[in-house]
């Protein structure tokens, strides 16, 4: 058999007519190449050629668009796509026109091609490139997987099998779905005198992963015509979770001695119905996307809030806007990694010493804030409502209770009614925060207003803390003792543990702990000007205990001395003064900000708060500077830290900074707290793991410059205070673990800790979970539980969740507080998961115990728990590549894996899809580690378990070239069923493939 080239058709010279260039044609089969599509039939292959999928594929009909202002042509289905990315708009910003343009009619151009399968318009010398990579190889086998499965899926050669969308069990009671569960299919012959029979029946997952939790049968083999043949499906399962599978039914025609098949994909739930029912999306999802924005060219200001004049202010904070040169290398929208390298061509300086930090450092916090203010962006909303209750507007925001936005009190909104000119906009300062809403004022030339007037919301970023920055990074102090540390700075003896210093000891428990007291000690005895002192505390080391000693012995030696505590969060803050109570409010004042709200205070610390009454409420102020200057330690966060000198603290007024927990500051917010407080002679003390989490960066850009590099981590980095001869004058390694069961600490310590750390925890608390009865191991107190759920997600929220998982967690809920014989409260549980999503739905479904913590990573850093239960939630697939490469919550970072799994004292029960998280090495051994101890629930790992782990990686890649060659044999199977022996002569063509890859170009061209 020969084939036959042309121009824009491959053929196989058989009797007959090719009927449309691009499709080959067999006897009474027709193959549409560009689809993929086989047509067995004169009518369907007709039908396939007039229809949307032909057109689409082979690009008939499509027009390109030149867009004038990029000088770049874009398909026409990816223009809105296109006129509303962040390159266009910010390309139209700096010509000062409009990005709404109108598109242009255009061909390709001679040196473009444009690929069908990728739907991408390829210059001409990187073709060959692009159609060899890996890229392109997917979406091929993805087109014929689809294409395939498709025709699969129809009916044909007469047989009529029922359940055309595939067969779903819906969801099912683990009691049910343990003991079986089972629905039939039926199966119709159409064709009189036909002589048809099922030759074979299988599951796709057999040929993949060699188990199925599906089974299937026939009452006979031969399908008379006219009658209907019964098919059962069976499944049987005991654990939650959501299963999948396709069933192949293999005929064959005895007449014409051929096969085909029909597929029909099986679905099934294992959970709880009335979950599913309460917690399931209401609304589809839709990404949400930035649209065009107009400027503001005229904005009415609005009255601010009496929060912003509470603070009487002696220095004036710097406007700092972003330069015009950086914005511009920005706005260009090219990929981080070459705005970075230009970044760092044009505008940062070649090396970072005492003379250039403050220039990088300001550098890399614009950078930061022009991705804060863009990803702002997609919280616009266009179809608001007002009520107007009084002076104040109410303002409905969607996700407000989950901070997406996050609005504070003085945060600025604008608003636009439909209809307004453009450009004009009127600014409401927000004087309250709700669960739900905002309340704004505005000017009084606000229009007129009725409850269902429409109007166009832009949420303004909040710049006060990126200014207060600005201005510690461009104030002259600089000192290289303080930034660059030199072995000069450093005391050329270890301070020794003094008899004194025992005798004096505030807390019985750091008595006994030799690092703890030393690092006391050292802090003590440091001279004044000394180098920055670190305090390197590991999971429940008590590092924050050691810094609160360490400022009692500071005051107590030495009534002078003045010191700022500072930490980058309010709850690290308040946890700092709780500690620090004992002080008395005379000696100890915790400062908010005004716009703090109360509620959120702990009562225990309003005492030592100063307030101002206003005509709404009483609300955090500063008190006078001659009362502010007479107590001897004040707690602030880092960002509000330079408050105490913009209302006149004199620099040098404290003897002594601290920043707890200071690897979650970025360099600028510890800066924000040192350099406008110190002079030559304040010492910093820093206490912080930077094995835990870093700081939350959002720009690309910024953390490929090393933004996320916290100033306690690039410390550490340098030979005094890594290395083990500088411990002691530099910094101290807490070692004593007080918080968890050895088997919960011994993975953590062996992979982030050198095995250094020593669990010394009270054998009450940490033994109190021993002998649970749902311990698979009795003696090992950690739980794996394998859950193969579905993510899912709501609205424009890009935030994921699974119900199976949240299921999981109840019942591990239900299970620990109905035990009697294993007594816990609703303080003593956690449940930590990487979505906001999931925390919402595990908090109501956890209703009943509204006292147990339902958070992020991010909200447990510093805290425990007797149980921690944690939900990983990711199950599909289809996300692996870009949630290893993004936010696939645990699995992208092992720091965040370290806090998350260090939390728990007594028992630690992880939720999660292992087929997921295992493509991470760490989490691999880890999960390994525990089916190895028998510490399991669940179906069990597909893998082996005692195979040594790739460090370096790649299992994500073999997922997915595992799916690609389920796919391709998938592909073959139906194709060759259908084909007969067409399919091996073209795979032995090597030229006729290629011809089929260059197909799309030829056509469009």
């Amino acid at each position: 058999m020969a084939n036959g080239k042309g121009r824009d058709v491959t053929t196989v010279k058989t009797t007959g007519v090719c009927h449309k260039p691009g499709c080959v044609y067999r006897h009474d089969v027709k193959i549409c190449l560009p689809c993929g599509v086989v047509c067995t039939t004169e009518s369907t292959y007709t039908a396939h050629i007039r229809g949307r999928k032909h057109r689409f594929a082979t690009k008939s009909g499509r027009r390109i668009f030149h867009c004038s202002l990029c000088s770049r042509n874009i398909p026409e289905h990816q223009w809105g796509e296109h006129t509303s990315s962040q390159r266009h708009i910010g390309k139209a910003t700096k010509g000062g026109i409009s990005p709404d343009i109108a598109p242009e009619e255009a061909a390709l151009a001679a040196h473009e091609r444009l690929c069908a399968v990728c739907d991408r318009i390829i210059p001409k010398n990187s073709w060959k490139a692009h159609v060899e990579g890996n890229g392109h190889r997917k979406m091929s086998a993805f087109v014929a997987f689809r294409a395939a499965f498709e025709d699969a899926e129809r009916n044909k050669h007469g047989m009529i099998v029922s359940d055309e969308d595939g067969i779903d069990f819906g969801v099912i009671n683990p009691a049910r779905a343990e003991t079986g569960m089972l629905t039939v299919l039926t199966v119709k012959n159409t064709i009189p005198s036909s002589k048809i029979q099922i030759s074979e029946l299988r599951l796709g997952s057999q040929s993949s992963s060699g188990r199925s939790f599906f089974s299937a049968s026939a009452e006979s083999s031969g399908i008379r015509y006219g009658q209907d043949l019964r098919i059962k499906i069976s499944f049987k399962q005991q654990y939650l979770g959501r299963y999948e599978d396709r069933l192949e039914i293999v005929f064959e025609d005895l007449t014409l001695n051929k096969s085909f098949v029909i597929v029909r994909p099986v679905t099934a739930t294992v959970g709880s119905k009335e979950d599913h029912d309460a917690l399931k999306p209401v609304t589809p999802y839709q990404p949400k996307k930035r649209g065009s924005r107009d400027p503001e060219t005229s904005v009415v200001a609005g009255p601010p809030p009496t929060a912003t004049k509470v603070v009487r202010w002696v220095t004036k904070l710097p406007w700092a806007e972003i330069p015009k040169n950086i914005s511009s290398i920005l706005i260009e929208g090219d990929p981080p990694d070459e705005t970075a390298r230009n970044l760092q061509l044009t505008v940062l300086p070649p090396r970072i010493n005492t003379d250039t930090y403050a220039r990088y450092y300001q550098t890399l916090l614009w950078v930061e804030e022009f991705r804060m203010q863009h990803d702002l962006e997609l919280y616009d909303i266009t179809d608001a409502f007002l009520k107007k209750h009084g002076p104040f507007y109410h303002l409905e925001v969607p996700g407000l209770a989950e901070n997406r936005p996050s609005v504070i009190v003085g945060d600025r909104i604008l608003v636009k009614r439909h209809g307004w000119a453009k450009g004009y906009w009127f600014e409401g300062h927000v004087h309250f925060v709700h669960l739900r809403e905002v309340g704004l004022m505005f000017d009084g030339s606000f229009p007129g207003h009725t409850n269902n007037m429409r109007y166009h919301v832009r949420f303004k970023l909040n710049r006060l803390p990126l200014r207060r920055q600005h201005e510690a990074l461009s104030n002259a102090f600089a000192p290289s003792r303080l930034l660059f540390p030199k072995q000069r700075d450093i005391v050329p003896s270890k301070p020794g543990v003094t008899a004194e210093l025992r005798d004096w000891i505030y807390n019985p428990l750091i008595a006994g702990n030799p690092e703890q007291l030393q690092a006391v000690a050292s802090i003590v005895q440091l001279p004044a000007g000394h180098a920055p002192f670190i305090v390197f505390g590991p999971p429940g080391t008590g590092k924050t205990v050691t810094i609160v000693e360490a400022i009692r012995q500071l005051i107590r030696t030495n009534p002078s001395h003045r010191i700022v505590a500072c930490a980058p969060s309010n709850s690290a803050a308040d946890l700092i003064a709780c500690r620090l109570s004992e002080l008395g409010n005379i000696q100890l004042f915790r400062l908010y900000a005004p716009s703090r709200n109360r509620k959120k205070v702990p009562d225990e610390l309003l005492p030592f708060t100063h307030m101002t009454p206003t005509e709404g409420a009483d609300l955090f102020a500063i008190p006078p500077i001659a009362i502010l200057r007479r107590f001897k330690v004040i707690v602030v966060t880092c960002v509000s830290a330079p408050v105490l000198h913009g209302v006149g603290l004199p620099r040098g007024h404290f003897t002594h900074v601290f920043i707890d927990e200071a690897g979650q500051a970025t360099e600028t917010e510890s800066m924000a707290s040192i350099k406008l407080l110190s002079n030559n002679n304040t010492n910093v003390i820093l206490s912080g793991d930077p094995m835990q989490l870093g700081p939350i960066i959002r720009s690309p850009v910024a953390r490929i410059l090393k933004f996320e590099l916290s100033y306690l981590e690039r410390l550490m980095g340098l030979a005094w205070y890594k290395e083990q001869g500088w411990r002691g004058k530099t910094v101290v390694k807490l070692l004593k673990n007080f918080r968890s069961h050895p088997e919960i600490l011994k993975f953590p310590n062996d992979h982030f800790y050198k095995g250094e750390l020593r669990p010394c925890g009270n054998k009450k608390v940490i033994e109190s979970y021993i002998s649970w009865p749902h311990l698979p191991n009795k003696r090992f107190p950690v739980i794996f539980h394998a859950v193969s759920g579905e993510d899912q997600r709501e609205a424009s929220s890009p935030s994921f969740f699974n119900i199976s998982e949240v299921t999981q967690v109840k019942r591990y809920v239900e299970a620990l507080r109905e035990d009697k014989c294993f007594k816990i409260t609703d303080q003593e549980i956690g449940v930590i998961t990487p979505y906001q999503a999931q925390c919402g739905r595990i908090r109501k479904s956890l209703s009943e115990w509204d006292e147990i913590k339902v958070g992020s990573v991010e909200e447990f850093q510093g805290q425990e728990r007797r149980v921690i239960i944690i939900s990983t939630v990711r199950s599909s697939k289809e996300y692996i590549e870009y949630d290893l490469r993004h936010t696939l919550g645990f699995v992208a970072s092992p720091r965040r894996f370290n806090v998350a799994v260090t939390r728990a004292q007594a028992l630690l029960i992880i939720v999660g899809d292992p087929s997921v998280i295992s493509l991470d090495p760490l989490w691999r051994t880890f999960l390994n580690r525990l089916f190895n101890n028998k510490a399991w629930k669940g179906d069990p790992p597909t893998w082996d378990t005692k195979a040594k782990v790739k460090l370096s990686g790649g299992y994500d890649q073999d997922v997915v070239e595992g799916t690609m060659h389920d796919m391709n044999e998938f592909t073959k199977s139906v194709t060759k069923l259908t084909l007969g022996d067409l399919i091996p002569q073209l795979e032995d063509d090597d030229d006729d493939v290629a011809a089929n890859d260059d197909r799309p170009w030829q056509e469009t061209e």
